[in-house]
């Protein structure tokens, strides 16, 4: 195992580099400007200084320039926000996107697997039709809807989170009264981290129910049921561990994916996360932005499934990570 983490952290640097080069080539050939933006039309004069402080005339010297800051830690000064270097975006906007994320994720682990199980113990029966109805329905409407739905149900019914902005507790929570500000974070990402996870819960519940109803038949967990082991042993010690397996490679791009934010539920929630930067730096064809993002995301997706491979050698210790 500790072989495989430093292959694979060692890998990290060349998958980034090929990233890198994609990314950057993409968003040096995408039409625009991004000093010209709609509040701010700089001087001809001041613009071509702009282009030569940034290297924005030459992409050789752009990526060389990039690469050598990149080295230091630093990702370079945002075009579209002033004053503001993606450091600070990033470093302001991933707690957010990570919270929700987070949340996001237990959530659709805790509901993908039991609609899973109890779809794989009772086939047929009205919690499978259930389970398989709210799969349907989870992959099936889009995030806008479910969103604007929850937003609806907490915001005016529960008076949970407020429609024209999200609250977030900040520093405040270590300061006193920390079980009311729990509270208050807790109202705050459950309603976006349910309509963030009701996708990939119905991806995990598919699977754990396919995978279940594959290896309850197996000749394994028939031998168990002969030996007398406890139906509850079979079912989670023996047969949900394998069963999970799928569920596993599903959690590495899933996890990134929900961390990192989705613009539609930041949108809806007004949360001030990495989702909205991202898709405002691909319309202001902020290149540091874009860059910066890209690498964050590629580097949790990376890492998040470095864990699930990691992660497969505790659920089934069959797997040799050696000779992966």
């Amino acid at each position: 195992m500790f072989a495989l983490i430093i292959r694979r952290l060692v890998q990290l640097p060349f998958i980034l580099a090929v990233i890198f080069v994609l990314t950057f080539t993409l968003a040096w050939l995408v039409p625009g400007n991004p000093l010209l933006q709609p509040d701010r039309k700089p001087p001809k004069e001041v613009e071509e200084a702009m282009k030569r402080q940034y290297n924005l005339d030459d992409p050789w010297r752009f990526a060389a320039s990039y690469l050598t800051n990149l080295a230091q830690g630093d990702l370079g000064p945002s075009l579209q926000y002033r004053d503001q270097t993606v450091n600070e975006i990033i470093g302001r906007g991933l707690p957010f996107s990570a919270a929700i994320g987070f949340g996001a994720l237990l959530i659709a682990l805790m509901m993908g697997v039991v609609a899973g199980v109890v779809g794989a113990i009772r086939p047929g029966s009205l919690l499978d039709l259930s389970s398989l109805t709210m799969a349907l329905v989870g992959i099936s409407l889009p995030t806008f809807v479910t969103g604007t739905i929850l937003l609806v149900l907490f915001a005016t019914m529960l008076d949970w989170v407020s429609i024209g902005g999200w609250d977030w507790p900040g520093w405040q929570f270590w300061t006193g009264g920390w079980w009311q500000q729990a509270r208050e974070v807790l109202r705050g990402i459950l309603p976006p981290a349910i309509a963030l996870a009701l996708a990939p819960a119905a991806y995990i519940a598919r699977l754990v129910r396919l995978g279940l109803a594959d290896v309850m038949n197996s000749d394994y967990i028939r031998t168990a049921r002969a030996k007398g082991v406890a139906p509850g042993n079979v079912l989670f010690h023996h047969a949900l561990k394998v069963a999970f397996l799928p569920v596993l490679s599903f959690l590495g791009p899933a996890a990134a994916a929900t961390m990192t934010g989705s613009f539609v539920v930041e949108k809806i929630f007004e949360i001030p996360g990495l989702g909205r930067d991202f898709v405002s730096a691909v319309v202001n064809k902020d290149q540091f932005l874009i860059l910066g993002l890209v690498l964050i995301y590629s580097t949790m997706l990376i890492l998040f499934n470095l864990l699930v491979d990691i992660s497969y050698a505790w659920v089934d210790p069959r797997i040799d990570l050696a000779e992966e």
